[in-house]
């Protein structure tokens, strides 16, 4: 059963077939092809060390209830405390927002609303949810490996998360490793279909991915992901 292994380890593993199939049970998932296209539109991160442009990304901010309420917050910034992030910790980060038609399309509906009732069932007094959406684009170049967690290994200081692979092209590597709150690795594996999933218990476990490099360096390479983070309010 999806979430067993969350509640008996703080992760799981979810094939893409099989998260997909459980997406569509929760609602459609017809702008799928448009939402995907969207990381061409992507831009880069502005925190990074001065000349790094490995990494893309745009935010947005929902409120989910336990009702199944879904609302788009206003645009905000993006802030971690250093006991989560040593990198960039303590500051408010401000992002592009996501595009408004992906930010109300189905797909980004339903993703937002699994989160919500899949998390929510873990934690069922929790009545609301804030909801914080990242679209990344790790890029890789033979001289410049990306970086998906340039912070390392850390613990995001939400809830719950849920990692989502939207595409992977020419990319070796990043493999996503899972530890215990006291270093102590409990898995690993590798993100390599569109909607191959990592869902994660904040409070229990810390996550990291290797570089990721590409496998011709004569084509460009690039790592896609959605990253959704619960926070209970």
């Amino acid at each position: 059963m999806l979430g067993t292994s969350v509640a008996d380890r703080g992760y799981e593993f979810v094939p893409g077939v099989r998260m997909r199939a459980t997406l569509e049970e929760i609602g459609p998932l017809a702008d799928w092809p448009a939402f995907a296209a969207s990381w061409n539109d992507l831009v880069v991160d502005p925190y990074l060390a001065e000349g790094a442009r490995f990494r893309r990304r745009r935010f947005a901010v929902y409120r989910a209830d336990a009702g199944g309420r879904i609302e788009q917050q206003p645009h905000q910034p993006h802030f971690q405390h250093r006991e989560y992030n040593r990198l960039f910790g303590g500051i408010e980060r401000w992002f592009e927002p996501i595009a408004p038609e992906i930010g109300s399309g189905a797909t980004l509906r339903t993703i937002i609303a699994f989160c919500a009732r899949f998390f929510g069932a873990l934690a069922p007094a929790v009545a609301c949810w804030h909801v914080e959406v990242h679209q990344f684009r790790i890029e890789a170049r033979d001289a410049e490996p990306g970086q998906p967690t340039p912070e390392g290994t850390h613990r995001d200081g939400v809830d719950f998360v849920l990692v989502l692979l939207v595409n992977r092209d020419n990319i070796a590597s990043g493999v996503t490793t899972v530890y215990d709150l006291a270093g102590w690795p409990l898995g690993a594996f590798t993100l390599t279909d569109p909607f191959d999933a990592t869902l994660v218990d904040d409070n229990r476990v810390a996550h990291g991915v290797t570089p990721v490099a590409p496998l011709d360096p004569a084509r460009s390479a690039r790592r896609d992901v959605l990253v959704v983070t619960l926070r209970r309010t």
